[in-house]
């Protein structure tokens, strides 16, 4: 934002791109409000789908891993694996 539209802010005593408190005629608090935490955090559902998608791919594998080690197969190669897919997990937890 430019120097002249801080200034031009400042002086109406609010901060610049804040959105107004009433919702414009013709439209409802509740709407309103959901479309201005919309603006805020865009495409949070979307966000919130993937996360648990890339989350739950993580767990696939993290169960696959642990089951090959615990069968005995490939345990030197399943172990790096496996502490990759936990990873993935607990950071799409976090």
């Amino acid at each position: 934002m430019g120097k002249a539209a801080k200034e031009k802010a400042a002086r109406k005593g609010k901060k610049a791109n804040t959105p107004r408190q009433t919702p414009p005629p013709g439209m409802s608090q509740a709407r309103y409000d959901k479309l201005v935490a919309e603006a805020n955090a865009p495409y949070k559902g979307f966000r919130k789908v993937i996360y648990g998608a890339v989350g739950a791919s993580g767990a696939v594998g993290g169960f696959v891993f642990f089951t090959k080690i615990l069968a005995g197969r490939d345990v030197a190669e399943s172990l790096p694996n496996l502490a990759l897919q936990l990873g993935i997990v607990a950071l799409m937890v976090f």
